[in-house]
């Protein structure tokens, strides 16, 4: 079944209508017809499922047949991600979408490549949402990342307040396998995390001022083996880490 996205659907929606370039998917590119299945999220947790009801040439008219409600995890994830170049930042935010991160903080590094000005910073989070959001159509997945504009990591350590669990990745020796870091969250703490961060740093990773920064706010190193990641890599195996963890602490 096709998906498609529209923000801020009313819940007791009857019918729908794909506008713009959703719309020119639809007609263009698919070429729905009238009382063809399809699926329309909202980013927001839920999926309508729908039948075409009338093709015109730049709109899609859609009978809702029924909506299903998911349910948000109940330990957001976020990522605060240095900022790396084009190709690999939107593989990052496709990638850590379907795997259902919560957040994506983009962090302006002193060894990033990519340093976006205040000025390019709003057509880079469009862009970058844009990414997502054909990343939930593509896996089903019924919530769209948050994605925060791009910010120095100064700022963006004064601003975090996270009282849950903050891993980064490391390859510093005395970095702890994750499950450790799970697990003795847990054994403190009778529970697993309410929120998980997890820092990853640009080409040439974290400085050692930055690394010792953002240890001093609470991460705890992390290995992902005994390998030199791209960071692009480095965030999805991370991500996927988590959910897994935290997978296994619901249980």
């Amino acid at each position: 079944m096709h998906r498609f996205f529209i923000a801020g659907v009313a819940h007791d929606s009857t019918e729908l209508r794909l506008e713009g370039s959703e719309a020119h998917h639809a007609l263009n590119v698919l070429r729905v017809e009238t009382n063809s299945p399809v699926s329309v999220l909202d980013g927001a947790g839920s999926e309508y499922l729908c039948k075409v009801k009338d093709v015109r040439r730049n709109s899609v008219a859609l009978a809702v047949l029924e909506r299903r409600q998911f349910t948000q995890p109940p330990c957001p994830v976020t990522l605060f991600q240095a900022v790396v170049k084009n190709k690999a930042m939107d593989l990052i935010i496709q990638k850590t979408t379907e795997l259902g991160v919560h957040k994506i903080v983009p962090v302006i590094c002193e060894r990033s490549v990519v340093r976006p000005s205040s000025a390019d910073a709003a057509v880079k989070v469009a862009k970058w949402r844009a990414v997502a959001i054909e990343a939930i159509k593509q896996c089903g997945q019924p919530w769209l990342p948050l994605i925060d504009e791009p910010r120095p990591l100064a700022h963006v350590l004064r601003e975090q307040q996270t009282p849950g669990l903050s891993i980064v990745a490391s390859l510093e020796h005395g970095a702890k396998h994750p499950r450790e870091c799970f697990m003795a969250h847990i054994a403190v703490h009778r529970s697993p995390p309410k929120t998980v961060s997890v820092w990853i740093g640009p080409e040439g990773d974290f400085t050692k001022d930055e690394q010792a920064a953002i240890l001093a706010s609470g991460a705890v190193p992390v290995t992902l083996g005994p390998y030199v990641l791209r960071s692009e890599t480095a965030a999805i195996c991370s991500v996927a880490i988590s959910m897994y963890e935290l997978s296994l602490g619901a249980k």
